[in-house]
């Protein structure tokens, strides 16, 4: 059986890769009212127990591979759950309630420049030219559409708390990715490996949630909070993480990470569709940025791929 890494991408693939950003931004139009009404860890809490419940069925018929997972692997199993679920999930959640939605998105996309930086300097990766500038033009993108437009307004950032918060859940997410590479994490099914890493997130989201909720942290009391933390297991959870974890395994961690500099643009036109917001002239600049320096990225990799 040829190994994951050297798959041919299928059309399939690449519906799955584009699909990416797509369901991590649903996160931010399903989740935008639930903070204000719920706390952080516990929506987190709430989110990733909710998603391990709908995951039961996939994992009881994979039992024997699942637990030999847990039992051989626990370290890499509860590193993966604290660094995408703990980190990126509880935590990214409270940090937003410290800094601004333009800076936490900002920091939040250079994750693809870790993962970049920790291959290079742990596993001797090459980065080639197209590929560090389809970086570079993407990253403008983003910047675009973070700063409105305005290049100049990177002189008046002021940072915080939750601004560090959003650099370690960078890292975090990049750390994260380069785990499910390895040959551990490829030898189970990506359905019953994201069923565990939700489990585990779980229980180390439960002691934070806790003293949240004896803190005063409020908990889902109306219908529209359920619904909205319904679309983000469903759509934020189950259909992001699986779609993400088989890009990884498809295209590698690092085109995977590309995924990042999407959602951005992606963000802004459901929030025209879907919040009706308004689309400025810098979003549509930085769209066609992130786009073009995305297709850069990955250029060379899928020429290298057909050779």
């Amino acid at each position: 059986m040829p190994s994951p890494n050297h798959l041919q991408p299928r059309s399939s693939d690449w519906l799955i890769f584009l699909l990416v950003p797509v369901f991590f931004s649903s996160n931010l139009i399903f989740g935008r009212g639930v903070i204000g009404e719920v706390g952080p860890f516990i929506t987190a809490f709430i989110r990733w127990a909710g998603s391990t419940l709908i995951m039961v069925p996939v994992l009881y018929r994979d039992w024997p591979a699942a637990w030999a997972f847990v039992r051989t692997q626990t370290w890499l199993w509860l590193w993966l759950g604290f660094l995408s679920i703990g980190i990126c999930g509880g935590f990214v959640y409270w940090a937003l309630t410290l800094t601004t939605a333009s800076n936490a998105t900002l920091i939040y996309t250079t994750s693809s420049l870790f993962i970049i930086l920790l291959e290079w300097w742990f596993a001797g990766r090459r980065v080639g030219g197209r590929e560090l500038l389809g970086m570079v033009v993407a990253f403008a993108g983003v910047a675009a559409i973070v700063l409105r437009g305005d290049f100049s307004a990177l002189t008046h950032m002021s940072f915080n708390l939750g601004d560090l918060g959003m650099l370690v859940a960078a890292i975090a997410f990049a750390v994260y990715s380069i785990l499910l590479r390895r040959p551990a994490s490829q030898a189970i099914r990506p359905m019953s490996l994201f069923g565990l890493i939700a489990f585990s997130g779980s229980l180390l989201l439960l002691p934070p949630a806790a003293w949240e909720l004896f803190h005063g942290g409020l908990l889902p009391k109306t219908l529209s909070a359920w619904s909205k933390i319904s679309g983000i297991i469903l759509f934020a959870s189950l259909a992001a993480f699986f779609c993400f974890q088989h890009t990884v395994r498809i295209f590698g961690p690092a085109t995977a990470g590309v995924t990042l500099y999407m959602m951005p643009p992606v963000s802004i036109v459901m929030a025209v569709v879907f919040l009706g917001e308004t689309f400025e002239y810098y979003h549509a600049l930085g769209i066609v940025l992130v786009l073009g320096g995305v297709i850069l990225a990955t250029m060379k990799k899928r020429a290298v791929r057909n050779a």
